[in-house]
């Protein structure tokens, strides 16, 4: 039988939260995944004979709530390791180092300045993060709503906001929306210890320093985790989520297909209007649903699966000026030895390239023009050193996330295109590791348009749309679509384009799945 009470299209992690939640809620679920690997973005793959990486290299907010919910402790799955340091490289070994988190973590190559105005910085955003903390886990009420229901979780927004007292509330509205150069610049002088701050709020994203916009809400939201938004590397990688998120939705009875490319959402018009009743594979194969719940993007979503004939035009057009386009690369690099980064004893961090805001302001310019930075800025991690398993024994895999290169390329992303970014990334981590071309048994560099190709995300983008303050809470990914139903009954969506948002956290399959219990009970 091709019937079932909820089919889900993606298996990606929120994807594989959701159809868990509603079997463990009684559902018969089927998930669906166009890939033959479950996890999307954080789905392993090999890049290299022997040599293995995922594009989502390090977890830094997957919600404990979720992770308890689902016993994912019972599947192998440990939310509790510990954080990696942070390293600003600096070419002449004098690093800035912030290891730990919260009140434990330790700051190093500043002044004691510089040190002291850091904890109290800490201090306050954790404040500020903890007010938002409890919202990320909540449908955010629609705009305009009188329901008393809905009006509660603003209420339950505000008594937080006057708790912070009216000093720190007229504080956290100025910052929330503060440029992170202006935050920077207000709080520090060491200019590596101001890229290090403010990189956790642009990275995934189409902003810079100077960006008027959200990148300190967005550093706000990845401080929801247990460890406050410091990265980690958990036993037996990023895989070892997925395996767990895979074994227990699994164990709750949700039956799983990969290589299942979804061709279209079935759409049945009658008297009372359009309804979703199924899905349609490219192989021609049918299965018919109560209800079905997209966890990849909206625009995809909308715009290829549902069809713009079954949407009203106002619609349609938000969501095709909805932001989307990806601005990070992929670097992976198959090595026959443990690069020997200057200045460090074990490159066990998570090590960024960015000496100065200006270095990563003056990418984000090359960006706009469709050009990759002649002066490339990123983030490094070496996951066969907590995951020997991603490479051959002796040997490691490098893996970068490359800032501000943009998913159309000017010229067009030719091999030509792709040859010279690839090696002024190589020439930018040369610079701190001088005999990184020795070591290189094979690299590859994936660029928006290869994710989009390769992982069905709609313009290579993180988030699947930018988290900017027109695309978030009760806009996310635009109303009529921000609470997780959607204008077509019985369609729902779960993925990183729906509220809280993207990074490996969980909230958007959490929410939606008690968004869809609700309507059931």
């Amino acid at each position: 039988m091709n019937n079932y009470d909820t089919i889900i299209i993606g298996g990606g992690h929120n994807g594989l939260v959701c159809g868990t939640y509603l079997a463990k809620n009684g559902d018969k679920v089927l998930v669906l995944e166009a890939s033959d690997e479950l996890g999307g973005l954080a789905a392993t793959r090999e890049f290299a004979p022997g040599f293995k990486a995922s594009v989502a290299h390090t977890l830094f907010h997957f919600s404990d709530k979720v992770a308890k919910d689902l016993k994912l402790a019972s599947h192998g799955f440990d939310i509790n390791t510990r954080p990696m340091a942070n390293v600003s490289l600096n070419a002449n070994g004098e690093h800035v180092i912030l290891d730990g988190w919260g009140s434990s973590s330790k700051l190093s190559g500043v002044s004691e300045k510089d040190a002291e105005k850091y904890r109290e910085y800490q201090q306050l955003l954790k404040r500020f993060a903890d007010v938002l903390k409890p919202f990320w886990l909540k449908t955010m009420p629609r705009i305009g709503s009188s329901s008393f229901k809905e009006n509660l979780t603003f209420a339950h927004l505000g008594i937080k906001m006057r708790m912070l007292g009216r000093k720190d509330m007229g504080e956290f509205m100025r910052v929330a929306t503060l440029p992170a150069r202006d935050l920077m610049d207000e709080n520090f002088d060491s200019e590596q210890l101001k890229a290090l701050l403010s990189w956790d709020g642009l990275i995934g994203s189409k902003m810079a320093p100077r960006s008027p916009n959200a990148t300190i809400l967005a550093l706000l939201y990845r401080m929801s985790g247990i460890h406050e938004g410091a990265h980690s590397l958990p036993t037996g990688g990023i895989k070892n989520l997925i395996k767990a998120l895979q074994g227990s939705a699994t164990a709750s009875g949700v039956e799983i297909k990969t290589s299942a490319m979804v061709n279209k959402i079935t759409i049945q018009a009658d008297e009372n209007g359009l309804k979703t009743n199924g899905v349609e594979l490219d192989s021609g194969e049918i299965f018919t649903a109560t209800r079905v719940v997209s966890a990849i993007d909206p625009q995809r979503t909308f715009l290829d699966l549902v069809g713009v004939q079954n949407l009203e035009i106002d619609f349609v057009h938000r969501i095709k000026r909805l932001r989307c386009d990806g601005y990070v690369a992929k670097l992976h690099l198959a090595l026959s030895d443990l690069p020997k980064f200057v200045g460090l004893d074990i490159p066990d961090g998570r090590m960024v390239i960015a000496d100065e805001l200006d270095a990563i302001e003056f990418a984000f310019d090359d960006a706009k023009y469709g050009e990759a930075s002649k002066k490339p800025v990123m983030e490094i991690v070496i996951p066969s050193l907590s995951d020997p398993s991603l490479a051959p024994s002796g040997q490691h895999v490098l893996s970068a996330h490359v800032m501000y290169v943009p998913y159309k390329h000017k010229d067009g992303w030719t091999e030509k295109a792709k040859t010279q970014l690839y090696e002024r990334v190589i020439d930018a981590i040369e610079r701190h590791v001088p005999d990184i071309r020795e070591k290189i048994i094979h690299g590859e560099i994936l660029t928006p348009f290869d994710l989009d190709k390769n992982y069905h995300v709609n313009g290579g983008h993180w988030h699947h749309t930018e988290m900017s303050m027109s695309q978030m809470l009760m806009m996310r990914p635009t109303y009529e679509a921000a609470q997780y139903s959607t204008p077509i009954p019985g369609l729902y969506l779960c993925g990183a384009g729906s509220h809280p948002g993207g990074g490996l956290m969980g909230g958007p399959g959490h929410n939606a799945a008690k968004e869809i219990m609700k309507e059931k009970s």
